[in-house]
């Protein structure tokens, strides 16, 4: 286990900005792996990039010392100028044996995260690895850990409650909306095209809501949006002579002050008098008060999502205990299967060694006296050296992991 290594750059201490020149695209990133493997003796790694974390997750005898590090950039050819090496080694995080594994562990569950709960990250920790294994840059050690780490991460997800509510505003609107009864096929006005707007107009486009209207003050910005949700691209200077009414209405613009009055709503619905919804995520908000009083209308808006959000975000805090005592178990029971493995693998040898006496006996040692023996005597000879072989080979197996067992008991009392 001391011989697990991480090196790892992460959104704690780095830039998100500078994280960027650490990350390796694909088309490079096996030449590089080779490169460092063979220079510095590692028999296992593979390498870890999102948007918010780069790390290398290796196995071997190395101490993860400033030399060490400089050394370990350098093989991994990111060039990184004299005068910023200083800067790298103070931003970087290491971690060896026990204290690498545990890390792992609560970055896979998502407890390291920029935003807990976060399961997107395992399924990037998996990608990165099945991405080196079949490269063939990783090995039985790391398939090992690899393995156990993945099940935590599921036990984590499953029973606690830190990945369940969702905390994005986007997500939450999108979840508002669905508690809605909507017609089946809605008349959705998009107002702003920018990113909030694009999120939940892809939601509800994922979901086959395809009725879509998108109004932004520069049209250009607007089209790839349009484009996208099959729907069609005005100008916002052209809202008020729009007239084919709607049923949702999603608006999140950068203006300074509501932008839907009471005259311009009652344009927009075109003689209608049914209940709308309306999502308003503009910070002000885009829909004027009077609008909300007076008209029927189930408004979702940003203010009371974001204190839904943060109430969701404390209760996935509240949960890093129960998370990190899962981690602990899973932990506890995955030293004793590493040392059974390695009892395994150290004894691989012993079938191939017995077999070789056995050879030996009987066509070196004993090969006179096997010959003298009659068909029915060298058959029982036979019988009884077959099942003195299996023996051997399977007595010492049973024995190295009774051991074992034992010892990891006396160890946990």
């Amino acid at each position: 286990m001391k011989n697990l290594k991480v090196i790892a750059f992460t959104h704690k201490h780095v830039d998100l900005k500078d994280l960027g020149s650490l990350v390796i695209c694909n088309e490079e990133l096996d030449s590089r792996l080779i490169n460092l493997k063979n220079s510095l003796d590692i028999s296992e790694i593979f390498y870890i990039g999102t948007c918010n974390r780069v790390e290398f997750v290796f196995y071997g005898a190395h101490e993860l010392n400033d030399d060490f590090v400089v050394q370990f950039l350098d093989k991994m050819n990111f060039c990184v100028p004299a005068e910023r090496m200083q800067c790298y080694l103070g931003q970087v995080d290491r971690y060896e044996g026990l204290d690498a594994l545990n890390h792992l562990f609560r970055t896979s569950c998502s407890l390291e995260s920029l935003v807990v709960g976060e399961k997107e990250i395992l399924a990037q920790i998996r990608r990165a690895y099945d991405r080196c294994r079949a490269a063939g840059f990783t090995g039985d050690f790391l398939r090992l850990m690899m393995d156990r780490l993945v099940k935590t991460a599921k036990e984590v997800y499953t029973y606690t409650n830190i990945s369940r509510n969702p905390i994005s505003v986007v997500s939450l609107a999108y979840r508002k909306l669905r508690e809605v009864k909507l017609s089946e096929n809605p008349r959705i006005l998009v107002i702003g095209s920018g990113e909030t707007n694009q999120n939940l107009a892809k939601y509800l486009r994922k979901h086959k809501y395809s009725n879509f209207t998108i109004f932004n003050r520069t049209v250009a910005n607007a089209e790839p949006l349009a484009k996208e949700l099959q729907g069609q691209a005005y100008p916002l200077s052209e809202l008020k002579n729009y007239k084919k009414g709607f049923d949702v209405m999603i608006t999140c613009t950068g203006a300074p002050e509501a932008i839907i009055n009471e005259e311009l709503y009652t344009s927009l619905l075109n003689g209608e008098d049914d209940r709308k919804v309306i999502v308003d995520l503009a910070v002000p908000n885009d829909i004027d008060a009077a609008v909300i009083a007076k008209y029927p209308i189930q408004y979702i808006e940003v203010s009371s999502l974001q204190q839904i959000a943060e109430k969701n975000i404390q209760e996935r805090y509240d949960e890093l205990e129960n998370a990190e005592e899962i981690i602990a178990q899973n932990i506890k029971e995955f030293l004793p299967i590493l040392k059974q493995r390695r009892v395994e693998v150290a004894m691989k040898q012993v079938p191939e060694k017995i077999k070789e006496i056995r050879s030996m006996a009987m066509t070196e040692v004993f090969a006179n006296e096997v010959e003298q023996l009659d068909p029915q005597a060298r058959e029982i000879l036979n019988k009884v050296i077959n099942y003195m072989e299996k023996k051997y080979i399977k007595v010492p197996m049973v024995m190295a992991k009774e051991i074992l067992v034992k010892s990891a008991e006396s160890e946990s009392n």
